[in-house]
């Protein structure tokens, strides 16, 4: 091609260039102020064997009892998945803590993605402390594991940050005592809720609350506004407690904390997990960890006309006999 007609190619495309600028400046912009509610869901068949190879059109999926469009459906796990591990410290937990510790790096180093998957740990008894904060590094966790021991009777209460002062939340004073709701409310708020993706707090503890200035409904709240699942993990040693392997001391005759662990878990898509002598504390981080790595993602747009505060999410499937695992709704933003 020569010069000449080189130079008039590139003339004729600065013009059509300008022309395309000219007509897209005089195009009118819309803004669009929309909320997409996102639901994670995992789905199985009634003997538990996961189902992860459904399409869009075999779901359904109602916000407050009226149908919903679904938008947006992929069954890949590529989101970022951000894990809290809360796990209880409390003097009757003081048996279960190495068994508790071996498990759970063992899970972070299987299911967390470099560069891509994050995660934090909290101990909770009757104060809560953040042994380390959102972190990719494998080796950052381990050693924040070996954190965990239960509490030293000389310390103060408060939610504490390892190296810092106090962070925000319900102030508790010297005592004995679990504090298992407030530190769920914790994560949520003060964790989850600034971070994008899929979320999941990881709660291994009797499930006994006697301590939190706040509830059960309180906690659920945080995490649903924080679009958080939780998997709760009851696990406890039956010789710290009285006959029948229940205490005394739980909430809201909640004795054995069975009631509030599930309550934590069905509310907001989780499940809730007991550790048993068939099943270890590994088998069922395996298990949540198949969870995870088989969901399905779906995303619609919320109804400008529904109800302000809770809106209730019922999602199954068209296909009989099939258990869809999901939260149980969302908080509309104030």
């Amino acid at each position: 091609m020569s010069l000449a007609r080189l130079g008039i190619l590139l003339a004729v495309l600065c013009i059509a260039t300008s022309d395309i600028f000219a007509i897209l400046s005089q195009a009118p912009t819309f803004k669009v102020d929309v909320r997409v509610v996102n639901v994670l869901a995992t789905v199985r068949e009634r003997k538990g064997r996961i189902v992860s190879d459904l399409s869009k059109d075999e779901f359904i999926l109602q916000e407050d009892g009226k149908p919903q469009q679904i938008q947006y459906f992929s069954r890949q796990t590529d989101l970022p998945l951000i894990l809290g591990l809360l796990v209880d410290t409390s003097m009757s937990q003081g048996s279960l803590i190495e068994d508790e510790r071996n498990a759970s790096f063992q899970f972070f180093d299987q299911v967390l993605r470099p560069d891509c998957d994050q995660a934090f740990l909290i101990k909770f008894d009757y104060d809560a402390e953040l042994l380390q904060d959102l972190t990719n590094s494998r080796n950052s966790l381990k050693r924040a594991l070996e954190g965990l021991e239960t509490p030293d009777p000389r310390q103060y209460g408060g939610w504490q940050r390892r190296g810092g002062g106090r962070q925000g939340g319900p102030g508790h004073g010297m005592g004995i005592g679990t504090i298992l709701f407030d530190s769920v409310f914790l994560a949520s708020n003060e964790i989850f809720r600034k971070q994008e993706g899929r979320k999941a707090i990881i709660l291994i503890s009797d499930g006994v609350d006697n301590g939190s200035k706040l509830g059960t409904r309180d906690a659920i709240e945080a995490a649903q506004r924080a679009d958080t699942l939780i998997y709760s993990i009851r696990y406890y040693d039956p010789d710290m407690y009285g006959f029948g392997g229940s205490t005394v001391f739980g909430r809201n005759e909640d004795k054995d904390g069975k009631n509030a662990l599930k309550s934590l878990s069905n509310e907001t898509g989780g499940r809730m997990f007991e550790v048993t002598k068939k099943m270890k504390l590994k088998d069922i981080y395996d298990t949540i960890q198949e969870e995870l790595r088989n969901q399905y993602y779906l995303g619609y747009t919320a109804p400008e006309n529904g109800v302000a505060g809770f809106r209730r999410i019922t999602l199954r499937t068209k296909i009989p006999n099939l258990e869809v695992i999901t939260r149980a709704g969302y908080y509309t933003k104030n």
